[in-house]
């Protein structure tokens, strides 16, 4: 089995039934994925796979600090001997820094995972980052406006999304720059 069917099936296993509207977003962000491959070469696989797998974290059965980031990226390396490369996407997906500050697990996450190439991340950023939780495309600005929502803007995800949102718009406007440099259709 490959890299991205492994991903896929393990991402199914995990959240198609506990959460399935976090599924169906996982299935729209590799989506999303799969749309770059004009711009990501001979990463696209991985990249299609860690977006898949980015959210295994809040799955019933893996969850222990409640911090999806950290607790997918252990699982994927711990238990299922997952590409280094998939894991540090996981582990630092959508600005996970951020949040781990929020959350006094900074030191825990930069400690355990390193980051991924700026490219790489910038790529995992827009796929999560323009992807409704329904797995619907969106704009970046439409997103973060329905986390701010969704969890209030003083909760710990509603005040790290907006401290993430420049680096979010900016790593969005850097992948969509570089698929109109391809001369890829832009992904919708």
């Amino acid at each position: 089995m490959g890299l991205t069917e492994r991903a896929y099936a393990l991402s199914e296993s995990l959240l198609a039934e506990p959460l399935p509207r976090r599924w169906a977003h996982s299935l729209g962000v590799a989506k999303r994925a799969a749309s770059l491959r004009p711009i990501l070469g001979s990463d696209a696989e991985l990249m299609e796979a860690a977006a898949v797998l980015h959210d295994i974290g809040y799955s019933p059965s893996i969850a222990t600090t409640g911090f999806h980031p950290l607790d997918g990226a252990r699982f994927l390396r711990d238990q299922e001997g997952m590409d280094e490369r998939v894991v540090r996407l996981v582990a630092h997906h959508s600005c996970a820094l951020l949040e781990a500050e929020e959350r006094g697990l900074r030191e825990e996450l930069a400690g355990e995972f390193e980051l991924e190439r700026p490219d790489l991340v910038d790529a995992l950023i827009f796929c999560d980052m323009t992807t409704t939780p329904d797995g619907s495309h969106t704009t970046s600005a439409d997103r973060l406006e329905e986390i701010v929502s969704r969890y209030g803007p003083d909760t710990i995800v509603g005040r790290f999304i907006q401290r993430a949102a420049p680096e979010i718009h900016a790593a969005t406007a850097r992948i969509e720059e570089r698929m109109a440099m391809a001369g890829a259709d832009q992904p919708m």
